[in-house]
């Protein structure tokens, strides 16, 4: 089961998550990117950019 839910500034994610680990996004010519472990190729991920 997957649900988000977005509410007034909050954000409910369920589902089941296997590790939540956090990252800067560096440049990458003229992109961004974040670099994952080799493990997770395949894997479904979300990116949730703060300030």
């Amino acid at each position: 089961m997957r649900r988000i839910q977005l509410k007034e500034g909050d954000f409910i994610l369920k589902e089941k998550v296997e590790v939540v680990y956090e990252k800067v996004v560096t440049k990458f010519g003229t992109f961004g990117k974040l670099d994952a472990p080799k493990k997770y190729i395949g894997k479904r991920a979300y990116v949730i950019i703060v300030h």
